[in-house]
């Protein structure tokens, strides 16, 4: 048995004729210590599907299971980290971050507490801003605090859900470089959500495509065989990343070309018309 598995994971909204079958028949199995990547286009379930790893939504069939137990709802064994940060705007960083481990680890003294969050907020960075409001920090340095919550607990596993798309492109490049190092430092397993090819192939083990909806389901795993630490630069010219990106996006184009809809305008058959003579009337007859 996988460390995480899904098995027969299916979930809709609706009901009767406006019920929607978002995924269906999801089988995932992901070994302890892994980093996987699901990609997929907007609207695909990617959201629905973490919600469930999560234990915000009950799947309407099949089951899930971590460690070999069933997950029946949220718990401190699985770290969700947003896209939108979820940050409480008037606690500080040390506050945000104390606040799960203060449920979690409930049993240590306020000093013990103090160097756990520390040792977090120390890893993603953020030592110098530690006593500063979310308000008074950058996106990027907001989602470091989310990160870093979501690490403080030490879960079993780390659920990221586009955490990064938010964020402008060289932002998201410095933060991409770092969780791939937190990751190689604490070796948690990672299911990582993103609509980014470059971004699955930087930081995941294995990319795992998640067809378009409705009944979305999971396609071919496609292993990253890349050393580590990985370079982006570096990458861009390394023939294997050329050849996993390739397979990548030529398999999500292909899925996406077969499940869109025919246009309404196929078939139809364009008027004759020519272009307009826009020359001043001087040199439209001569004069």
């Amino acid at each position: 048995m996988a460390f995480f598995e899904l098995s027969g994971v299916s979930k809709g909204y609706g009901a009767g004729k406006s019920r929607t079958e978002v995924v269906s028949d999801i089988d995932l199995a992901v070994e302890e210590g892994e980093f996987i990547a699901i990609v997929g286009f907007s609207g695909s379930g990617k959201t629905t599907l973490i919600s469930m790893m999560a234990g915000l939504l009950e799947p309407d069939g099949g089951e899930i299971l971590l460690d070999g137990v069933p997950i029946s709802g949220p718990g401190p064994d699985r770290g969700l980290v947003f896209q939108n940060y979820s940050l409480l705007p008037w606690l500080t960083v040390r506050g945000n971050v104390e606040l799960g481990v203060g449920q979690v680890f409930s049993s240590l003294s306020a000093r013990e507490r103090d160097e756990h969050v520390e040792r977090y907020v120390d890893m993603v960075g953020l030592m110098p801003a530690i006593d500063k409001l979310p308000a008074e920090l950058s996106g990027g340095m907001r989602q470091r605090v989310a990160v870093a919550r979501g690490l403080a607990i030490e879960p079993k596993i780390l659920l990221l859900d586009e955490l990064l798309s938010a964020l402008d492109a060289l932002t998201r490049g410095r933060l991409q470089t770092e969780i791939e190092q937190i990751w190689r430092t604490d070796q948690r397993t990672v299911v990582l959500i993103t609509n980014d090819v470059d971004e699955a192939i930087l930081l995941a083990d294995r990319i795992i495509p998640l067809k378009p909806g409705p009944r979305a389901m999971l396609g071919p795993d496609f292993p990253v065989r890349l050393d580590r630490p990985r370079d982006r630069t570096a990458m861009n010219h390394d023939p294997e990343f050329k050849k996993i990106r390739n397979e990548v996006m030529s398999y999500l184009i292909e899925v996406g070309n077969a499940t869109r809809p025919a246009s309404s305008v196929e078939g139809l058959e364009l008027p004759d018309l020519e272009p307009a003579d826009l020359r001043p009337p001087s040199r439209r007859f001569g004069v």
